[in-house]
């Protein structure tokens, strides 16, 4: 008998697929239990509605990743900070990645997930620096952060 799978299901299938299986595992374990409906002609065309529904929500997804990719590497986008320094250039605290997600999104109205930036360890010194963002699969920016000595 041929199925869909609703949910994953453990040495059998997983989530969209269609398998045939025995008659008897399909009617007293997957149909009881809600991890599989019969393969008709209906059901068949709602798995495609569904998927192509799925395809569309994930294009679009990554139409404004490379959209906000765009903007994030533009020029004129620096994200800049005035802190306090000693005298060989190493500031007095540090400027995190949740310091940078607030200064972008208050100097250029740009919201990033602090989790999606890749700062192994907290800026430490004057200068520029390029910080990765990773912002859909395949899909990653620098943002260039500025930090100046505060007068």
């Amino acid at each position: 008998m041929k199925v869909i799978f609703t949910e994953d299901v453990k040495g059998r299938g997983k989530r969209g697929e269609v398998k045939n299986v025995p008659d008897g595992y399909a009617q007293n374990f997957l149909f009881k239990r809600g991890l599989a409906k019969e393969a008709t002609k209906a059901n068949m065309h709602t798995l495609q509605r569904r998927n192509a529904n799925e395809q569309a929500a994930y294009e679009a997804e990554k139409a404004e990743a490379q959209k906000v990719k765009a903007e994030l590497e533009k020029d004129a986008t620096v994200v800049n900070f005035k802190s306090k320094a000693g005298t060989d250039a190493r500031l007095f605290g540090s400027i995190s990645s949740k310091k940078i997600v607030e200064g972008l999104e208050q100097q250029f109205g740009i919201k990033v997930d602090k989790r999606k930036l890749n700062l192994p360890e907290p800026i430490k010194a004057l200068g520029y620096t390029n910080v990765s963002v990773k912002l859909f699969k395949g899909v990653e920016a620098k943002i260039r952060v500025h930090v100046t000595e505060q007068d």
